[in-house]
């Protein structure tokens, strides 16, 4: 994994644990909007502290990213460290609550290999492929 350092534009963050902790999504995208404004509403809800950036309005190559590699999949900067796919997963669910379990399961040997094959070889792929075709479309 690659280190970045944080330089905190345009992105909300908090602190967890003494960790910025940020995740990094593609807010164009209506299933993946869907699925971070739950994740959003749930830590709010408990108080916890977890910032969400869209891809879309911060600048991504403050984090060595350009906009094509920040739509093909789900990232999490923390401490400085941009991790992603089901590792980026992991992180967001450890600090969701109500998603720990699941986080604990997918993280466990074989299944998080798994889980990184379903989600590099076909989760990932679809969802970039319909933000392309939305972006063809000017949507």
């Amino acid at each position: 994994m690659s280190r970045f350092a944080w330089r905190g534009r345009r992105v909300t963050y908090v602190r967890i644990m003494n960790e910025e902790c940020t995740v990094i999504y593609n807010g164009s995208c209506p299933i993946c909007s869907r699925e971070i404004h739950m994740y959003r509403e749930r830590v709010v809800a408990s108080g916890g502290a977890l910032g969400f950036a869209d891809l879309n309005e911060v600048d991504l190559g403050a984090y060595g990213l350009t906009p094509e590699m920040a739509a093909r999949r789900l990232y999490v900067l923390r401490g400085g460290e941009l991790i992603s796919g089901v590792d980026a997963f992991l992180h967001l669910w450890r600090e969701t609550p109500g998603f720990g379990g699941l986080a604990r399961v997918v993280g466990l040997p074989g299944i998080r290999q798994v889980a990184g094959v379903v989600y590099e070889g076909v989760l990932a792929p679809v969802l970039f492929a319909l933000h392309k075709r939305r972006q063809a479309r000017g949507a």
